[in-house]
């Protein structure tokens, strides 16, 4: 009876060595063939910056707006500080999102530009180049109703590209921003919301969901 206990409790530990091995060979698999360095904290810090942005950009729309008699240079004045506003917008969470994507690529030793997160990057700039283009052609015939919509669509094709190369929870980030951006076509004239509700709480959502689930341990 103990020589049969003794057997059983080596046979389990052979085999929980064995399932450590298993658990260790797929996290170096998943290393090797996805970028996992992105941290829930970039998206939480680009949301909020999106949405600061947004609240500058409505206060700045709310007082072109109630002004009586605007004159045409005060409406491209507008649209000068609603591209300034945007540009800072971008570089402030670009910042952020590289700084925490950097320390969690120490956490998970993982380099921050390796063959992956190049990969990430390629199949990210590539629509978002492309649409860049198509909504400055649109600036440029003033369809401006369009330009908000555009955004949250191409963007979200960006992400939904790069997906593959990435953690999972990317692609639901990429339906939901191409989701808003599809019903954003239907209420031209409220992008600004649109911009806010995906760029901002979208971000926030998908950033605290990766927190909670990698990075909260």
């Amino acid at each position: 009876m103990i020589i049969y206990f003794e057997f059983q409790g080596a046979f389990m530990n052979d085999q929980n060595h064995h399932l450590d091995t298993l658990q260790d060979i797929k996290q170096m698999m998943e290393r090797s063939s996805r970028f996992i360095s992105l941290s829930g904290l970039s998206g939480i810090a680009a949301g909020i910056c999106a949405l600061v942005g947004a609240w500058f950009a409505r206060g700045m729309i709310m007082e072109y707006t109630m002004s009586s008699g605007v004159p045409s240079q005060d409406l491209s004045g507008l649209r000068s500080d609603l591209v300034r506003v945007a540009i800072i917008t971008f570089i402030a969470a670009f910042i952020l999102a590289f700084i925490f994507t950097y320390l969690r690529s120490k956490k998970t030793n993982t380099p921050v530009w390796g063959t992956m997160a190049r990969r990430v990057m390629i199949n990210v700039a590539i629509p978002m180049i492309a649409g860049g283009l198509y909504l400055m052609a649109l600036i440029n015939e003033g369809v401006y109703g369009y330009v908000a919509p555009g955004c949250l669509i191409f963007y979200g094709l960006a992400i939904l590209n790069a997906s593959k190369y990435t953690l999972t929870e990317v692609r639901y980030l990429a339906y939901g921003l191409l989701l808003l951006g599809i019903i954003n076509l239907s209420f031209i004239g409220y992008g600004i919301y649109f911009w806010a509700l995906g760029f901002g709480v979208l971000h926030i959502i998908y950033g605290s969901i990766m927190w909670w689930k990698y990075e909260r341990k």
